[in-house]
């Protein structure tokens, strides 16, 4: 490769998983597996389990090895910002969306970003998450040269809601 030439990852690359630490690891199983609905594939005694969606052997991973007891996340610094759960029909978006009111659960906010809809929230320990869902790309909103153009407006709730009806 010339030294001009930037590397570009392979078109089917994907994000396989994501692996938190966490303070609690009942408390995050009671989000990602009592609320968020992951299936639970693999226990490593009480400090490590491992979630999926499908049957995959895993899309989360938790764990206490160096965090046991250890404070929230803070907002303000280095860090995961937020991991993002797609799900594949609006419908499902409205289901996560009733379980989490059902469950008493805060969002920290909703947004309509023209590509997809979107929901906010922190698990318990104090790390974003992102559960979404994707317009198909022939609605994605586009400028006049083709390329994206993404925004953010609010989510009408009750709108999402009505999925469910």
């Amino acid at each position: 490769m010339a030294a001009n030439e930037k590397y570009k990852v392979p078109e089917k690359t994907r994000i396989g998983h994501v692996h938190l630490k966490v303070s609690d690891l009942e408390r995050a199983l009671s989000f990602y597996n009592g609320i968020l609905g992951f299936e639970v594939t693999q226990r490593l005694g009480g400090s490590a389990a491992f979630l999926s969606a499908g049957g995959y052997h895993h899309h989360i991973g938790l764990n206490t090895w160096h965090s046991k007891g250890a404070p929230e996340a803070v907002k303000s610094g280095v860090g995961l910002y937020h991991t993002a759960i797609v799900y594949e029909a609006r419908k499902e978006l409205a289901e996560v969306l009733q379980r989490l009111l059902n469950a008493e659960y805060p969002l920290t906010g909703a947004a309509d970003h023209g590509v997809s809809e979107a929901l906010y929230l922190n698990d318990p320990d104090g790390n974003g998450v992102e559960l979404y869902y994707d317009r198909p790309q022939g609605e994605w909103p586009r400028k006049r040269d083709g390329s994206l153009e993404m925004f953010s407006r609010a989510l009408h709730l009750d709108k999402l809601l009505a999925e469910l009806e």
